[in-house]
């Protein structure tokens, strides 16, 4: 049997999203060496086209537009990474609690969890930013605690397959204690579709960032694609560089990790093992 790793090596889906997500990392990174100025600098050159003096053109400031989106990068991955690992750890717990424990507890969990599924995130998510406030912070925060059901539902399911299984048995009839097979023994192994939802996840909560720069409610003090897709609505006959240049790199982020999320998902279902 191969391993998840020489599983994930045969996915193309998988290996091309990897390669996306980790260009999109390493030019947020290496943005200082990429030649990108101040994404917030203005100047007189506003509207100027793409070429070689401006390789994205300008906006109406005149602010670089290839800056704004290689530093965009670095918010939106924050904000997606960060984000869906809050969503992870949360789903996790609440799942772990309601697939070990059962009874009135794991139903009072799954009702709320499909209370928030009922309610579009975006939305949920536009009303609280707007009543706590803007601020990168905040919006992991709130984007992270919106997140969680499916991850939850999904440990849940895989508790309720395993506990049942020989070798949680044989860990009782070895006294160990209920959150030590929990947490040592079935958790373990339940954890693969939750390393898949988490990769969807970041698409989820870079649209979502997006969608709330977009309206106004992202942080003013930082350059996001977002808030440059907002600044360009104005200008759409005039200067079309400044909507589709953050606009691919949102398009680019959200497929390479749905990819990443498609070859994951390859190299850790069981019932695809024997097709990689």
């Amino acid at each position: 049997m191969r391993s998840p790793f020489r599983r994930f090596a045969r996915s193309r889906p998988g290996l091309v999203g990897l390669t996306i997500v980790l260009l999109l990392i390493a030019g947020a990174v290496a943005a200082p060496l990429l030649g990108a100025s101040d994404p917030l600098q203005t100047s007189p050159a506003a509207f100027r086209p793409p070429g070689t003096q401006w390789l994205l053109g300008t906006d109406n400031l005149g602010r670089d537009l290839w800056s704004g989106v290689v530093y965009g990068a670095r918010v939106s991955l924050v904000v997606g990474v960060l984000a869906a690992l809050l969503s992870a750890i949360v789903g996790i717990a609440i799942g772990t609690v309601a697939g070990f424990t059962g009874g009135r507890v794991d139903a009072w969990l799954m009702r709320g969890a499909e209370l928030f599924q009922t309610i579009p995130q975006f939305f949920l998510a536009l009303i609280v930013v707007a009543l706590i406030g803007r601020g990168l912070e905040k919006i992991i925060v709130v984007l992270g605690l919106l997140g969680w059901p499916l991850t939850a539902r999904l440990i849940r399911a895989e508790f309720l397959s395993l506990k049942e299984r020989e070798f949680v048995e044989a860990a009782h009839a070895l006294g160990m204690s209920a959150s030590r097979i929990a947490v040592r023994v079935i958790l373990p192994n339940a954890l693969p579709p939750a390393v898949v939802a988490t990769s969807l996840g970041v698409a989820e909560a870079i649209l979502l960032e997006a969608g709330l720069s977009f309206f106004g409610l992202g942080d003013p003090n930082l350059v996001s694609w977002g808030l440059m897709l907002q600044n360009a609505q104005g200008y759409l006959r005039r200067a079309w560089w400044m909507a589709v240049f953050p606009g691919v790199a949102i398009f680019l982020a959200v497929f390479g990790f749905n990819l990443l999320g498609d070859g994951l998902n390859d190299a850790m279902n069981p019932r695809l093992r024997r097709r990689l």
